[in-house]
């Protein structure tokens, strides 16, 4: 009888998989001719690194293949809180097609990504309830939780927003983090959040490919698309969190927070960065620039996919180290993630200097 079920489970994460890959694979050609119909292009300007006009409605289509997946094989019974989720994703997805197609000013966009994470923190009680000891703190009461689950929500949301910046970057680093999540929750049984983790895998992968090697079809995934990553990251996050507060099982992480920031190391250090490089240049940190670190790679002669495919190895080397050294105290396994973050990203900018002092 266990084995039964237990096949059975394995049939429908597989199944959640190849559906959300399948979705998007099919939808996005049509996606592509309408854009194309319609005019629904993202025009190449002075911020960008593309040179051509692309379509930008790349997200629609992960949000179908992600829905669809999740209302076909996921156990509501189990995760009756779910339905929230996919609630305040509904409202990120109107937030991010407007934006794609006629642009929203940034206080709107914020304010739907405040609503839409307030109603998965307060309605769906997915929240931070603990920091397992980081700066001596455990238990959260209820509205500093709400709080602080607010703020990490929307900074998720918002580095994913920010590092999508070429080719492959954003949906290429949410591949790496969402299998991380959802071997985790494979081993610790939690079948759900895998089923959720692989749908969100199998939709990337095909959009990666149109994105990255897509000629006739090649498509940006647009705010639309970044957004919602973002959100579901965010879900993950959070979910990883709690559910290592009462783990018993050999796989608990005992410094679940730290484990989480190495995860997402790419898109929440280099924004940390850049946002601090601004305002100790007396910019907005919310200035476009080409201060990220996959601007530099290119600047180096990487094309889009070697410049992505870098920042994925590295890290998929940060996932490596934070489970390898989880059982460290959290401020020194805070300091070590600092440290070596800090240290890779200078290396783009001393050869940049090095190849200027040598040009000079």
């Amino acid at each position: 009888m266990l084995e039964d079920l237990f096949e059975i489970t394995w049939l429908k994460i597989l199944a959640s998989l190849f559906t959300s890959l399948i979705v998007t694979y099919f939808s996005i050609p049509s996606i592509v001719s309408v854009a194309h119909a319609k005019h629904l292009f993202d025009e190449p300007n002075g911020r960008t690194s593309h040179k051509q006009a692309t379509p930008t409605l790349g997200g629609l289509a992960i949000f179908s293949a992600v829905m669809i997946s999740m209302l076909v094989f996921f156990d509501f019974t189990s995760f009756p809180d779910m339905q929230y989720v996919m609630a305040g994703s509904i409202i990120l997805f109107f937030i991010g097609i407007k934006d794609d197609i006629l642009s929203i000013s940034p206080w709107k966009k914020l304010f739907g990504q405040i609503i839409s994470s307030l109603i998965i923190i307060i309605l769906g009680n997915i929240r931070f309830t603990s920091l397992h000891g980081f700066l001596d703190i455990t238990f959260i009461p209820y509205w500093p939780s709400v709080i602080l689950t607010l703020f990490v929500m929307i900074v998720i949301i918002n580095c994913f927003n920010l590092i999508d910046g070429i080719d492959g970057l954003a949906s290429g680093i949410a591949i790496v983090s969402s299998l991380a999540f959802g071997v985790w929750f494979t081993l610790v049984k939690d079948w759900e959040y895998v089923a959720i983790s692989m749908a969100l895998v199998g939709a990337l992968l095909a959009f990666f490919y149109f994105n990255v090697w897509g000629k006739k079809n090649k498509i940006f995934m647009g705010d639309t698309g970044s957004l919602l990553l973002g959100l579901f990251m965010a879900v993950l996050v959070i979910h990883f969190n709690e559910s290592n507060i009462y783990n018993d099982s050999e796989f608990r992480v005992a410094g679940a927070p730290a484990v989480s920031f190495g995860i997402l190391i790419i898109p929440l250090y280099d924004t940390l960065r850049v946002f601090v490089t601004r305002s100790m240049n007396n910019k907005s940190p919310f200035s476009p620039d080409k201060g990220h670190v996959h601007h530099r790679l290119l600047k180096l002669g990487n094309n889009h996919l070697r410049a992505t495919v870098i920042l994925m190895s590295i890290n998929v080397g940060f996932i490596v180290v934070v489970f390898s050294f989880h059982e460290l105290p959290m401020e020194p396994l805070f300091v070590i993630i600092f440290l070596l973050a800090t240290l890779l990203s200078y290396v783009p900018v001393y050869m940049l200097k090095k190849r200027n002092q040598e040009i000079n």
